[in-house]
């Protein structure tokens, strides 16, 4: 017998309060050991002066409960306002999505009947990391941050996953051949991980051409992990082609917390009518029996809603008119799932969760540190006009015994010593200093101090250049 889970919940703005009530509706009929404490988080919050939408007696009730489940909120419009989804995942180490994508089909009107896809994405590093600079008026960086360690976990989780729930197949997607340092440490990560698992299928796509594939025939995916953004892409898409966005659930997992909330939003423009599909969420909710230890809830919960779907029992949202049998509102949807608690689908095929369905647990593999060496320096510099031979032939006036200017790159292309007429360029010049032996940054600085006191263009910033273990760790310009 499972132990009683205090869970957190939060009912959110919107139609979060009306699926949610539906959603616990279930849960207290097919008597799920839970125990729940809510918070309030979301618009009230942040109409309080909260920019994070959630105050500290909420953070306090979560991290002593460990597991929440959430509904949709509602960001007011204007600035200052900080996401309160990437908030909480970040703030408690949420590292992986999971988003289960299925086609109920013919119930649920898809071009794709044969979906049955999990995307697990990197949920706080990438470009999802936000750090952005703007430092001339015409160049602005957002910066790509990924760790080896941060990527080795949410593969290995990948693979976790695909053994534990039964799955056959684990796909990379990446775009390696471009960004060979962040995706190409992604997909080596992936190969080498990959072999620890040999019972698990194992296949790589450039990301372009994977999601082409996967909107085109989602049937030959199974698991599919990937870094923040192409994730983000990949879930929606997945979503969409099995025919309903509003079904799908999602799941924020970490080490010692775990979020779940349905994929959609807050809908304001049908809050308080009674017609939202609770789907979403309810499929979150079952996802978090499963993290939690109760299986055989999840079970019962998942077939009765699948045999719901089956008899023609829909929302507004999903009305076939092949199929529906009887229109619902939200907590006649809930209420018909909870009559069939018990039952399992007759054509969908049921779902069978055995005692093993748990949370996931693994052991993170330290890497040995590598040897480092400083060989060269960056050194990016303001000037509005585009002369990239004048610029050139001054920066070389400031070379060192030890660091000498190599090329000139605008926009990740040579453009000093050789120069493309038709080449576009901003007002931000890359002046690559490099050594022919490995140096301390006590040269940078002689270098940086020639430059400031002597030359006529501004330094904004600078970028270290390292060899590790001998090899080089940073990129080559385009006709480097």
């Amino acid at each position: 017998m499972s132990k009683t889970t205090t869970i957190t919940v939060a009912k959110g703005d919107g139609i979060g309060p009306e699926i949610m009530d539906a959603v616990l509706k279930v849960l207290y009929a097919a008597k799920a050991d839970i125990k729940v404490e809510e918070i309030t988080v979301g618009k009230s919050v942040y109409e309080k002066g909260i920019p994070s939408g959630i105050d500290e007696d909420a953070w306090k009730i979560i991290r002593k409960n460990k597991v929440l489940l959430k509904a949709p909120i509602t960001t007011p419009q204007g600035g200052g306002y900080k996401s309160l989804n990437v908030t909480i995942r970040k703030t408690l180490g949420l590292f992986a999505s999971v988003r289960p994508a299925r086609s109920y089909f013919p119930y649920v009107q898809t071009k794709h009947p044969n979906t049955d896809i999990v995307i697990v994405r990197e949920n706080e590093e990438g470009l999802y990391a936000g750090i952005e600079y703007q430092q001339t008026p015409d160049a602005i960086h957002a910066l790509k941050l990924m760790t080896v360690r941060g990527s080795a976990r949410i593969i290995r989780y990948a693979f976790e996953y695909a053994q534990k729930y039964g799955r056959e197949k684990v796909t990379a997607m990446t775009k390696d051949n471009i960004l060979k340092l962040t995706d190409g440490m992604f997909h080596k990560l992936f190969d080498e991980i990959g072999k620890e698992y040999p019972d698990v299928k194992q296949e790589h796509y450039i990301i372009d051409i994977g999601t082409a594939r996967l909107a085109a025939s989602p049937e030959r995916f199974d698991v599919v992990v990937t870094p923040n953004l192409y994730g983000d892409v990949l879930s929606d898409v997945s979503a969409q082609i099995t025919g309903s966005v509003g079904m799908a659930p999602s799941a924020n997992i970490g080490l010692e917390y775990a979020m779940f909330e349905a994929v959609h939003g807050s809908a304001p423009d049908i809050a308080g009518k009674g017609i939202a599909n609770p789907s979403g969420l309810l499929n979150a909710a079952v996802m978090l029996l499963l993290h939690i230890g109760q299986p055989k809830t999840a079970e019962l919960i998942q077939n009765a809603w699948l045999k719901t779907i089956e008899d023609g029992i829909h929302t507004v949202d999903i009305y076939n008119p092949h199929y529906t049998t009887k229109q619902v509102n939200t907590q006649e949807f809930a209420d018909a799932v909870i009559e069939r608690l018990g039952e399992k689908p007759e054509k969908l095929k049921p779902v069978n969760y055995s005692e093993k369905y748990d949370k996931i647990k693994f052991t993170l593999i330290e890497r040995p540190v590598p040897k480092r060496e400083l060989v060269g320096v960056d050194v990016i510099i303001y000037h509005p006009e585009r002369e990239p031979g004048k610029i050139g032939d001054e920066m070389k006036k400031y070379n060192t015994d030890k660091l000498k200017l190599s090329v000139i790159a605008n926009r990740g292309l040579v453009v000093y010593p050789n120069f493309s007429a038709e080449a576009f360029c901003t007002d931000e010049w890359t002046c690559r200093y490099k050594s022919e032996e490995p140096i301390t940054y006590s040269d940078i600085m002689e270098l940086l101090k020639n430059i400031n006191d002597n030359a006529p263009y501004e330094i904004v910033r600078t970028e270290n250049l390292y060899n590790f273990d001998g090899q080089r760790v940073y990129s080559k310009s385009q006709g480097e």
